[in-house]
């Protein structure tokens, strides 16, 4: 094998929205990203359910979501894989954490985390490492928490360049498995991606600054990180990422699949030719698969409508 020039893996890319209400446009701008950018080079295109959070999770949801996107001309390769299945997965991956003393039991409660932040950081208040040492006489464990070491995670992003974060600064300590006993969204993406071989992951900006904390446990659970390209979000009038509360897509929009797919396309810079909203949907993807080109793709978010 010629070690200067390795044979480039094939693309596995893949869509993993959460069942809490049908889709939505916002998602439906991820959808078509992550679509053109594997499917371009020939590659895999996996569907996953994100259902471990499951008061949220919606009946019926996972199934209307499956729907629509096939009603918009998307395939996938491979059965549709569920967190909520593979909770056992993820008990072993913690469980190759504490053999490397990585991970630690919490005690503090949501209040004292608040109450004794040293400042906030990324996703609210920074965890002051009241527990990394051990709980305190008379605590019981809540969490499990991962112990960030003090130095900066660094990445390269499609869209965004490099990125950097200082976890211990931005996030402290972070959760793996919560007080209720569901893992979490950090430990469940990362083993799911890895087991399921994706090394592009595409998906919406807002997750641009956890990105970091699944860069580091790939590396603790000593696999590589996949490709990332975080695309701008879609905003409500209101200036809000656009969400399940802001409406989602209609099955009436959806028998003109080829309009909904071209707005999203026009969203993310690209210029279907005129006419083409009128086309099945299939017809739109196939354009798009074949001119996609993340150059034009803006980095900015903004209203649906621009």
């Amino acid at each position: 094998m010629d070690r200067q020039h390795p044979t480039p893996q094939p693309t596995v890319g893949r869509f993993a929205p959460s069942p809490t209400g049908a889709l939505h446009f916002g998602s439906l701008v991820t959808a078509v990203g992550s679509y053109c950018l594997a499917r371009q080079t020939g590659g895999k295109w996996l569907m996953r359910m994100e259902d471990l959070d499951t008061p949220r999770v919606v009946p019926g949801a996972a199934d209307e979501i499956l729907w629509t996107l096939e009603a918009l001309g998307f395939e996938w390769d491979e059965e549709v894989l569920y967190q909520s299945r593979r909770t056992d997965r993820y008990e072993a991956a913690l469980e190759r954490l504490r053999e490397q003393g990585r991970i630690f039991d919490c005690g503090c409660t949501r209040k004292e985390i608040l109450a004794s932040a040293p400042h906030p950081g990324e996703e609210g208040p920074v965890y002051p490492g009241t527990c990394r040492h051990g709980l305190a006489a008379g605590r019981r464990p809540r969490a499990l928490r991962v112990r960030v070491p003090e130095e900066k995670v660094c990445f390269a992003d499609g869209l965004f360049g490099a990125v950097e974060q200082h976890l211990v600064s931005a996030v402290g300590d972070f959760v793996l498995r919560r007080a209720d006993g569901l893992f979490a969204y950090q430990l469940a993406v990362v083993v799911d991606d890895a087991e399921c071989g994706v090394n592009q992951v595409v998906r919406g900006a807002d997750l641009l600054s956890s990105t970091p904390r699944q860069v580091f446990l790939y590396a603790c659970l000593g696999w590589p990180p996949p490709r990332f390209v975080h695309l701008p979000l879609a905003l409500a009038p209101d200036g809000e990422k656009i969400s399940k509360r802001h409406g989602t897509l209609a099955r009436g929009d959806l028998q003109e699949g080829g309009g909904s797919l071209c707005r999203a396309l026009r969203f993310l810079g690209q210029q279907p030719p005129a006419g083409l909203d009128l086309a099945p949907a299939r017809d739109v993807l196939s354009w798009a698969i074949a001119h996609f080109d993340l150059k034009r793709v803006p980095s900015r978010s903004r209203p649906a409508e621009g």
